[in-house]
């Protein structure tokens, strides 16, 4: 073995009896090199980009979400609230009263959702992550925040001498057509106090207010709530978090976490992941068989030294590992030092922004330990499999 390896370092360092051989070779480990940059780069943007994409999620999504199993309100009782405070996993907790609404700001309409939530909800979210202007919801019952998509259509930005009003209107439940149009729904009239920004889709879909005005609005007791958004102490006591929950709600609720709000998201940003990861290795295994054929002309091109080293003794598995091994080390040289550029890539588009999505704003990467794993592994495995290809063309017709 020792030998194998030995002459495999020496044929693979040292120039081939002409010059097409050494195009051939350079031209093979150049392959792998920008096989190797290439998927690490690719790895390193979708892991940047799931980052980008899930942040967003992170200011806007409890760690935990119980919503009603049928219907739109849940019965939170006061036992299910002192309940819910002796969870050891649970920091916060916050209780949600959400439905469409129908908003008029002078006289520009729009539909939107209204979200009801209790003072504990500045403990379940950061308010100071999403809010871009003005400040945010108090215990004033007429004050609302909008989202940044919203403020836009309308037209309504802060309002700090409370001349416009935002209208808020309702349906009111029953049947058949009401007589008069002024009488079928329910009418409060808010000042806007802040604009926030998530993102585009959750920017123009939600208006923020008090619980207590939403129920107002609505029609609810306080008892009954949309939704109850929790903040755990910790990722770890997630599972247990959960099962104590379900003791309690049993069938009346579902639980969701972060990942379950937003399953569709995921799903998507994973199997862009899987499609770009197959893309990728699918032109690096068409780049690394050119090891293949690298070794190939190197055996055609090292025939006489081969039949003299069986000639010397030398047994026809050595003879296969020799090139075996030249293959390897070709593959795996060029893994590392593509790698390497590839790291080098990477931070400087962190540091220097080199692709830009906007003039403001960088392409995000994130750097990973299964990000050099997955590349190495995946071509060293490619490399392999040519290598052993090619190394099997020496056999007993060739030694004739």
């Amino acid at each position: 073995m020792k030998i194998s390896l030995y002459i495999a370092k020496r044929y693979l360092f040292s120039p081939g009896s002409s010059n097409a051989i050494n195009i051939i070779t350079g031209i093979a480990a150049m392959g792998v090199v920008i096989g190797a940059l290439s998927l690490f780069l690719v790895l390193s943007g979708f892991a940047g980009l799931k980052d980008f994409s899930l942040r967003y999620t992170s200011f806007f999504d409890p760690d935990l979400k119980i919503s009603p199993s049928s219907g739109k309100t849940l019965d939170l009782t006061p036992k299910d609230r002192e309940q819910l405070h002796t969870i050891e996993e649970i920091a916060s907790y916050a209780e949600v009263v959400e439905e469409r609404v129908f908003l008029e700001y002078k006289n520009k309409p729009k539909t939107a959702y209204i979200k009801g939530v209790s003072e504990s909800y500045a403990q379940v979210i950061a308010p100071d992550s999403i809010l871009i202007y003005g400040d945010w919801l108090g215990k004033n019952d007429f004050q609302i925040v909008a989202g940044n998509g919203i403020s836009r259509e309308l037209g309504m930005g802060v309002e700090r001498t409370y001349t416009n009003f935002l209208g808020i209107y309702v349906p009111k439940p029953g049947k058949g057509i009401p007589s008069d149009a002024s009488k079928a729904f329910r009418k409060q009239r808010v000042v806007p106090i802040g604009i926030y920004s998530v993102n585009e889709e959750l920017d123009a879909k939600y208006v923020f207010s008090t619980i207590g005005m939403a129920r107002n609005l609505l029609a609810l007791s306080e008892n009954q709530v949309s939704a109850i958004e929790i903040k755990l102490k910790n990722e770890t006591g997630e599972s247990e978090a959960v099962t104590k929950l379900a003791t309690i709600f049993e069938d009346r609720a579902i639980i969701k976490n972060r990942v379950q709000l937003n399953e569709t998201l995921y799903r998507m940003l994973n199997t862009e992941n899987l499609v770009s990861y197959l893309v990728i290795t699918l032109i690096a295994v068409i780049a690394l068989f050119n090891v293949a054929g690298a070794i190939i002309m190197m055996i055609i091109d090292k025939k006489g030294n081969i039949k003299t080293l069986y000639n010397l003794g030398t047994s026809l598995p050595e003879l296969k590992r020799i090139f075996l091994y030249q293959g390897l080390l070709m593959t795996v040289l060029g893994t590392i030092l593509g790698l390497f550029l590839g790291l080098i890539l990477i931070l400087a588009q962190q540091h220097y922004g080199l692709l830009m999505i906007t003039p403001s704003l960088a392409y995000p990467t994130r750097i990973t330990p299964l990000s050099f794993i997955v590349v190495f592994l995946t071509i060293t495995t490619i490399g392999g499999v040519a290598s052993y290809l090619a190394s099997s063309r020496i056999n007993q017709k060739l030694l004739r």
